[in-house]
């Protein structure tokens, strides 16, 4: 088996952050509040308040359960004619578990995070740049542990935000 690489996040740039920080940082940078900070930081508050999905971490179907990564999927991914979820029509059924694992994957909000445990009742997810960083979902109550909302997860150190989610929140185009 050969051995996981370490990710590391591009930076530190889109690292999930404290309301109030969130407000400092941005006024440093621009010193002003205009229409489109108000706008940003409006759209930054709402997202911390969202409950806490499993999708949000890792791909799941449409009832809310892990999807497997397809075979090679990594590889798929990279062709060319797969980036960015292209539309482009393959009349084939056997691609139809990608598409359907990228759509998923593109619904996900939080970068790098992996299935360490999946049981009965319980999935334990883990930040793939720190294993300190651990999350238990409830499957019968289709909630987090001890988490109840993306804010809640801001006394981690790093936890990142992908590109979807900082599109989102207009903070990339």
């Amino acid at each position: 088996m050969p051995a996981e690489t370490v990710y590391m996040p591009a930076s530190s740039s889109h690292k999930l952050i404290p309301m109030t920080d969130f407000v400092i940082e941005y006024y440093s940078h621009e010193g002003y509040a205009d229409l489109q900070t108000l706008k940003l930081m409006n759209n930054y508050a709402n997202f911390l308040k969202k409950p806490l999905t499993l999708g949000m971490f890792v791909p799941v179907d449409t009832k809310g359960n892990i999807l497997k990564e397809p075979k090679n999927y990594t590889s798929w991914k990279s062709l060319e004619h797969n980036k960015k979820g292209s539309d482009t029509k393959v009349d084939s059924s056997a691609f139809e578990e990608y598409k359907i694992y990228q759509k998923a994957e593109k619904k996900c909000l939080f970068e790098g995070f992996k299935i360490a445990y999946n049981g009965y009742s319980v999935v334990r997810i883990t930040a793939i740049y720190n294993d300190s960083i651990e999350l238990s979902f409830n499957k019968n109550e289709k909630a987090f542990q001890n988490f109840r909302d993306v804010e809640s997860l801001t006394h981690f150190p790093d936890i990142y935000l992908n590109a979807n989610a900082l599109k989102k929140l207009g903070l990339r185009k």
